[in-house]
């Protein structure tokens, strides 16, 4: 097994943990594939009575995947580009439908990938050094790994705020916008893990018992704003009714205009199609949608301006939302729709 995603028990639960802290524990292939195995068997073990995720090194819980390697991969046709996603995709749905209690504790960054094997658990619980973000729009990307399923989910228009213009949420606000279902300061997090794995209490008891008020918050007050704004179901509505508002309107209208406008329309019209989608149907949307953007121009521009040369000036094409046609992206891709068998 490798040192990079290691498994324990520990009295009741077993434990997960992300173990690249160099790297901010970002997911690779292997890892999920280990994750998903692991948790299969985890299934089967009686005295496994639920799991705990955590990550390593004290900054992040995940940052996402290893999207320099898909770039890499894609650049050189490799199989490893559908194949990362094919693995990483029945993962997310092994989670989404798993047997056991499943905690999430997200005490520290948590983006794309590591969001993914977070939303779709039961309970996920934030920190003070949480720090939420779907950011894909601006590297050429969608908010996948079911996300546009968990996106659609979360309170009024927060998910479509949120997949949109990639915005960064901290702390108790990830319990406010749908993202955690419990806040608990971080140095509680190894007593409630303590807790977790030892106590004769329900893990939804233990959890009430930890939950603490974040204090003021910054979101709540948006709320409004966010679901008149962002209810459109073109992304050219938004923004018009964006440039309309207020100074913080127009600082979204802003940001949206910098980011890809392939990767705006496919993410809008995902999180519109998983609204009352199953998280297999989301989940088979998105692999299409990536499928697609293998062969096209915006991520490996992204991913080049945001990762790799990091002048953060990216060159997308097309460069307008007018120019945008999505309907190739929603194709079968040449070697197969996504299967859950």
């Amino acid at each position: 097994m490798s040192d990079e995603i290691l498994f324990s028990r520990e009295g009741r639960i077993g434990l997960v943990t992300l173990n690249r802290p160099q790297a901010l524990n970002a997911l690779n292939r292997s890892m999920c594939v280990s994750l998903h195995r692991q948790l299969m068997d985890w299934i089967l073990d009686d005295e496994v009575q639920a799991v705990v995720v955590e990550g390593a090194g004290g900054r992040a819980f995940c940052a996402g995947g290893d999207v320099v390697g898909l770039h890499t991969a894609g650049r050189m046709g490799s199989d490893e580009w559908q194949g990362f996603f094919h693995d990483e995709y029945r993962m997310n749905q092994a989670i989404a439908h798993y047997p056991k209690p499943y905690v999430a504790l997200v005490d520290g960054i948590s983006m794309g990938g590591g969001v993914g094997i977070s939303v779709h658990a039961p309970f996920r619980v934030a920190t003070e050094k949480t720090l939420f973000a779907m950011p894909e729009t601006g590297i050429g990307l969608i908010p996948d790994v079911g996300g546009t399923h968990a996106l659609a989910r979360f309170p009024g228009e927060f998910g479509t705020w949120a997949g949109l213009t990639g915005a960064r949420v901290k702390g108790g606000d990830c319990v406010a916008i749908g993202y955690c279902t419990h806040y608990t300061p971080s140095a509680e997090i190894p007593t409630l893990k303590e807790r977790l794995a030892h106590s004769h209490e329900s893990v939804a008891e233990v959890l009430a018992t930890f939950d603490t008020d974040p204090g003021e918050l910054t979101l709540p007050a948006l709320r409004d704003g966010i679901d008149y704004l962002f209810a459109q179901d073109q992304v050219e509505d938004i923004l018009s009714l964006l440039d309309d508002g207020d100074d913080w309107a127009q600082e979204q209208a802003r940001i949206i205009r910098t980011l890809s406008p392939t990767s705006l329309k496919l993410t809008l019209h995902g999180l519109r199609e998983a609204e009352g989608a199953t998280i297999e149907q989301a989940l088979k949307l998105e692999y299409r949608m990536v499928s697609a953007i293998r062969g096209g121009h915006d991520f490996y521009e992204g991913v080049r301006a945001q990762l790799i040369d990091k002048d953060r000036s990216p060159r997308w094409s097309p460069a307008s939302l007018d120019q945008v046609d999505i309907s190739g992206y929603l194709l079968e891709p040449e070697w197969g729709d996504l299967t859950f068998d």
